[in-house]
């Protein structure tokens, strides 16, 4: 039997298991790639909240980086929280050195508010993560704290697009989900316009969204579909992980990164 499509996530751990490296390999688990990962840094973390935060070593991330990419390979990279400019631009390196598809989750912000990006680490990223990106994922403030933008409308996701792009990235993809009314997106990559729209459900156990839509990409990439495929097939799944939100502990619980596995559908074509 032939081993299934290789994910490779680069991100942070969640001790609460909603977001992180724990949500990265549940979603490519659920989207049917064999997932792999390299720990950036420790959190300690639930449904309220960061509770403390432990980077690794660069050369800890250098290491498990270079043991998966150089025997198992891999055909697409995902990354997630990278906490200082150090490793920024040495997962930058090692990127730009693979021969594979990268999605960068330019993360800044847990969802609860807490600081997961040291403010020295932001010129690393604009400098030197976000042009070897296959496709940036960044949220409503991710976009204004990379580049001054503020998206107040649908309008404004376009000026965001392009200020995303101004840095490199072959893909800006602008989450809309901030806004008011329907859950909007918006793909591009300076000439084409993909706008991708699902209901907004009243659900406020979203913990690991941006995460999980991501690692979704990567995983469609990796299967290879092209970055519009992906995007709108990732934008389905993590819709329906929304939508099966579910609570746990006191705060805000995650989404349900398994819900696609029990529709009469399956992962790849069920509709949210």
């Amino acid at each position: 039997m032939s081993a299934p499509p290789r994910v490779l996530t680069v991100a942070g751990s969640d001790s609460g298991g909603g977001a992180g490296i724990q949500a990265d390999l549940k979603t490519m688990l659920a989207l049917g790639v064999h997932g792999m990962s390299v720990v950036t840094a420790v959190t300690a973390q639930n449904s309220l909240g960061v509770q403390g935060a432990w980077e690794l070593p660069v050369a800890a991330v250098r290491a498990q980086y270079r043991s998966v990419a150089d025997d198992i390979g891999v055909q697409a990279v995902k990354t997630g929280m990278l906490a200082s400019a150090e490793l920024v631009e040495a997962v930058a390196a090692l990127i730009g050195g693979t021969d594979a598809p990268a999605v960068v989750d330019p993360v800044g912000i847990s969802k609860h508010g807490d600081s997961l990006l040291a403010a020295s680490a932001l010129d690393s990223v604009r400098t030197k993560l976000l042009p070897v990106a296959t496709v940036a994922t960044p949220n409503l403030d991710e976009v204004a704290q990379l580049t001054g933008v503020r998206v107040e409308t649908e309008e404004d996701l376009r000026r965001a697009a392009a200020a995303v792009l101004s840095y490199g990235p072959r893909w800006a993809l602008i989450k809309g989900g901030h806004l008011t009314g329907d859950a909007v997106d918006l793909l591009t990559d300076g000439s084409q316009e993909h706008w991708l729209r699902s209901p907004r459900y009243d659900n406020r156990h979203t913990h690991g969204t941006g995460c999980t839509l991501a690692s979704a990409i990567a995983s469609h990439l990796a299967k290879g579909q092209s970055v519009p495929e992906a995007v709108a097939a990732a934008k389905k799944y993590v819709t329906g992980a929304i939508r099966a939100g579910f609570a746990l502990g006191g705060g805000i619980g995650p989404v349900d990164h398994g819900w696609a596995l029990r529709s009469p559908a399956g992962p790849g074509t069920a509709s949210a």
